[in-house]
Parts: C-alpha cells; structure tokens; sequence
C-alpha cells in the first residue's frame, strides 16, 4: 500500500505567526523560524495513511520478530517537521555550549542524550512559546522519512554513500561497498528525500519521544508517543552504522540519559 497524501489539504493558519519567511516549492509548503540569525526551515507533512515497520522478507530486517511488525498507522492530523536535525549551530545560540565531537556550525548536534533534546526543547519554547516544538514520535518520524516509498529506503531498495552517509564498507544486502567516511557531515550536503527532508537516513541516530515497545500487529490511528519503558527510540543509522541500521523501518533505543557520537535529533512541532 502506497501512502496517502494529498497535495490540497493545508495546515489551518499559513503562515503562522512563529514564521521568519514561508513559501511552497517543489515538495510542498515550508516555513522557517530564525532565532539569532540562525534559520531551521519545517515542511508541512500532510495527513496520510502508511505501512510502519517492515515485511517479514525485506533484506536484514531486525531479529526481534516484534521489533518491525508491519501494521497500518493513520495521522489524521497534519504535522510540520525540520528538514534536518539540529545543526550546532542553532544548539550553541540556545544552549551557550557545543558537545559534539564533530565540530562544524552546519553539522548535527551529537553527543546528546535524549534528555539533553528536552532540555533543548524546554528552553527553545521558553524563548518562542508560539513554536510548540517537540520531538516526533515514531510514527511520524517514520512517515516523513519514506515520504510515499514502501521500500527499504526512501529512494528504492538499495543506497550508497553519494546518497547515504554511513558505514559504506558494510552494504545492505550485498549492494557494493562504498565510501566511509568515519564522521558526521553538514546537514543538507545530500540529497533530501521526496518531501523536502535532508538526512532521515544515516549521519545521526534520531530521537524519536516514544519510549521503546515492541509493535502491535493492530493498525493504529493517530498514535500517540509512547511513554511506558526503560529505553527511548533512537531512528535513522548514523555515520558509523551498517547499512540495514539505515533503513526506514529500523529501530535502536537507548537509555535517555545516554550521550553519544552518533546520536542528535530532528524537531517538530505540537498541536
């Protein structure tokens, strides 16, 4: 089954009053917040219907049986996503600080737990309440990253690093080697997916809110984050992962204290 979305459903108020600039393009309405100079554009994910997880056959699907379960899940509701994660940029004019180890203003935030996102977040609506911003739960995170596409990844079957940065020398399902790079790299230095989004696969380990749980063979509408479980939902891959770690339907948690490299995250905001 192929996503629903429609390209004549907009959001209530465009723009809104949190906006710098605005516009529509090739992959649909956008507006951006700038907060001291620096700019974090949202795209406007419209309601759908999708496939979440993944077949028992798709290639180098996760192990756990339970961890990927395909099941239908509607959002009745409309969302707007950043189309990257946060750059250091924008963390360090929030937070005063820059933890990661790869130093760049246009590279993800890293070494960041999932309790340092909140922190991010609290202060970041301290400062402009109108935003509302969050982080996206599993589904919509999933949602926007395969962006219409029921395959593995959101361009097809298969990625190489000219698509993907990831551990290339470890291939999804025998695809030929590529490049590793063994770092993050700026934000939009490839290519976005069909929705306007940059790097949903690979660079950075996402936060997602939901805490860990295996899936439900039942469909789902409109799913709320979960909030019952000792781990947080960590989506994407990363610079050092393995290709099928990149894949849309893959899953990694982690402790929400827990820092890491590899770890940054991608903002939405709430109704």
């Amino acid at each position: 089954m192929i996503s629903i979305r429609k390209h004549t459903i907009f959001p209530e108020e465009f723009p809104e009053s949190w906006a710098s600039d605005w516009g529509e393009d090739e992959f649909g309405l956008w507006m951006a917040f700038t907060y001291k100079s620096v700019r974090q554009v949202f795209r406007w994910c419209e309601p759908g219907t999708f496939l979440m997880g993944s077949l028992p056959d798709e290639p180098e699907r996760e192990s756990f049986g339970t961890d990927e379960t395909q099941h239908e899940a509607t959002l009745h509701k409309g969302f707007w996503i950043a189309d990257t994660t946060v750059t250091q940029a924008l963390w360090t004019v929030v937070m005063g600080n820059n933890p990661s180890r790869f130093k760049g203003k246009e590279r993800p935030i890293e070494n960041v737990s999932w309790e340092d996102a909140q922190a991010f977040i609290v202060k970041m609506n301290g400062l402009k309440a109108e935003l509302k911003l969050c982080l996206p739960s599993e589904a919509q995170w999933e949602y926007a990253c395969r962006a219409g596409c029921t395959t593995p990844f959101c361009w097809g079957d298969q990625i190489n690093s000219t698509l993907v940065n990831f551990e290339g020398t470890h291939p999804y399902s025998n695809g030929s080697p590529s490049q590793f790079r063994g770092h993050t790299i700026e934000v939009k230095e490839l290519s976005c997916n069909d929705w306007g989004l940059y790097q949903m696969h690979g660079n950075v380990w996402e936060w997602c809110q939901d805490r860990y749980t295996p899936y439900q063979v039942e469909s789902i509408v409109d799913s709320q984050a979960l909030e019952i479980g000792a781990y947080q939902v960590l989506r994407g891959g990363a610079w050092l992962s393995h290709g099928r770690h990149c894949r849309s339907a893959s899953r990694y948690r982690n402790d929400p204290s827990h820092r890491g490299n590899a770890f940054g995250f991608r903002l939405v905001r709430d109704h």
